[in-house]
């Protein structure tokens, strides 16, 4: 692929604007921050979120240009439809975020909390849109050290002292390897784009002719210390030890933004990074194997792991490593295309994500609301939410049941269309794999469902408040979730078009 930068000056600035605006904005609320008096600066919560959705709407009308003009920057980041659509992802997660950060002790009324939040929401956006090795590093470390700070932002707190130390310690280690593979990528093919990698590797390694075992260790090499780094950011078996304790130790809100635009945008990257990079070459068969290995070893541990817990964010968590196997299938089956439609894969994974963010924020919500007012992360001491707050016991309850997958949410049309891609693709089997733990997953879904609605407590006589942010975030969060059920279409569409341009 002949790689010719954009050089329009209008152009780059169209295709950053989003970043350019976030930065105005972080700006902005540290100012806020700065000068409004302690009464109101609880007001800069509504500033960053409602400023967030501007921008996420200002995105969805930026048109990317024709698939010959998309390269920006000397072709750093790809002006395109799939950084259009998980850009506009992260951006509404942060929003979200900050939305339910509002009342949460020790950061609702914090302003550097909000930007620090803004700043990671930059680096997702870059990573969604990143096409050279250089983007991708300072992109995923602008996202890493942000959610470090946020994961520890309580200085006070030992949890979250622990949870942040736990996220950097790991990060840290996982980010050098994944550097020295990229590094050594770089070494063996003297490109930092990821399409004229690409061009290097099925150059090099052309498909159908033997094997030069010489070359192809060193990249297989080099592809296993990356997918280590994406498998750490995306909470994939066995680089998820980190996950339960930064989930339970972090403040919640900040679990919520970690959970979903952090996830979201690794898989962006993880999409564009082994299609362009892999796809063609006899690599791809070694990528296939081991994408479906990672997708049935972690949705497995997940699920099983999530069984015994009786504290609803470590739930989540383990609830949160199965969900990332689930959107392995589709990046399985996005290498494996005999038979398939091309970019079925990456649509599938698209539209999974969009509805994954919607629906763990909607979760994440009615938590936060439920330990401000009882202290407790407890599952058993959700019984008899449905009398205390019957609407929350209800958003909660969407959550779930789109997590496992059941009509009308978005969560069943989201697996329907991966396990429909396993399927075109000649992967019935994790398909199956896929179905079986959907199955399992039912399960620990249903018993907080029954907790919250049969159970009784003795606290029933207690209402749930619930504040206007915490109202607006709830009710965008669980119309979208059904909403995307039941009008999967235009979104679907959406992802399609932003998969079909990666293959462009």
């Amino acid at each position: 692929m002949n790689i010719v930068p954009n050089t329009d000056t209008f152009s780059n600035l169209l295709a950053v604007l989003p970043e350019i605006l976030l930065t105005i904005l972080a700006v902005v609320v540290i100012l806020l921050d700065a000068f409004s008096p302690e009464s109101r600066r609880r007001q800069v919560g509504y500033v960053a979120a409602f400023g967030m959705f501007a921008i996420a709407a200002v995105t969805v009308l930026i048109a990317p240009p024709s698939a010959a003009t998309q390269f920006m920057w000397g072709g750093m980041i790809r002006h395109d439809t799939l950084s259009q659509l998980f850009r506009t992802m992260v951006i509404v997660a942060g929003g979200l975020a900050s939305l339910i950060s509002m009342d949460s002790p020790g950061i609702g009324k914090r302003g550097e909390f909000y930007a620090v939040v803004i700043i990671a929401t930059i680096g997702t956006c870059f990573m969604s849109a990143a096409a050279d090795l250089i983007m991708v590093f300072i992109a995923l470390e602008t996202t890493s050290i942000s959610l470090y700070i946020l994961a520890g932002f309580l200085r006070n707190n030992t949890r979250s002292s622990e949870a942040g130390m736990k996220y950097f310690l790991f990060g840290a280690f996982t980010s050098t390897i994944m550097l020295y593979g990229l590094s050594l990528l770089y070494g063996f093919t003297r490109q930092t784009n990821l399409y004229a990698i690409g061009d290097v590797l099925r150059t090099a390694l052309p498909v159908g002719a033997p094997v030069n075992v010489s070359v192809a260790l060193p990249i297989l090499l080099s592809l296993v210390m990356i997918a280590v780094g994406f498998g750490f950011k995306i909470s994939a078996v066995p680089f998820h030890f980190w996950t339960p304790d930064v989930y339970e130790g972090a403040p919640t809100p900040v679990t919520a933004f970690i959970s979903v635009a952090s996830k979201a945008a690794s898989f962006a990257l993880l999409t564009r990074f082994f299609v362009i990079a892999f796809q063609g070459a006899p690599t791809t068969q070694f990528w296939v194997q081991l994408m479906a290995v990672l997708a049935v070893v972690t949705m497995t541990t997940g699920n099983l792991l999530a069984l015994p817990q009786r504290n609803i964010k470590r739930l989540l968590a383990y609830s949160s490593i199965a969900q990332a196997g689930y959107a392995l299938i589709g990046v399985t089956s996005i290498a494996s295309q005999a038979g398939s439609t091309p970019g079925a894969g990456a649509a599938a994974v698209g539209f999974y994500m969009f509805m994954y963010v919607l629906t763990n924020l909607a979760a994440f919500g009615v938590i936060i609301l439920f330990s401000n007012a009882t202290g407790s992360e407890t599952i058993a001491d959700f019984a008899g939410l449905s009398r205390r707050n019957f609407p929350l016991a209800l958003a909660l309850t969407v959550a779930f049941l789109s997590l496992a997958g059941i009509p009308p949410a978005a969560g069943f049309v989201g697996k329907f269309f991966l396990f429909k891609a396993a399927v075109s693709s000649n992967l019935t089997w994790l398909a199956i794999i896929g179905v079986l733990n959907s199955i399992i997953a039912l399960y620990y879904y249903l018993v907080v469902i029954k907790i919250m609605f049969v159970d009784r407590s003795p606290d029933e006589d207690k209402a749930i408040p619930v504040s206007s942010p915490y109202r607006w975030a709830l009710i965008v969060s669980v119309i979208g979730v059904i909403a995307l059920g039941v009008f999967a279409g235009p979104v679907y569409d959406w992802a399609s078009s932003a998969a079909q341009g990666l293959f462009s």
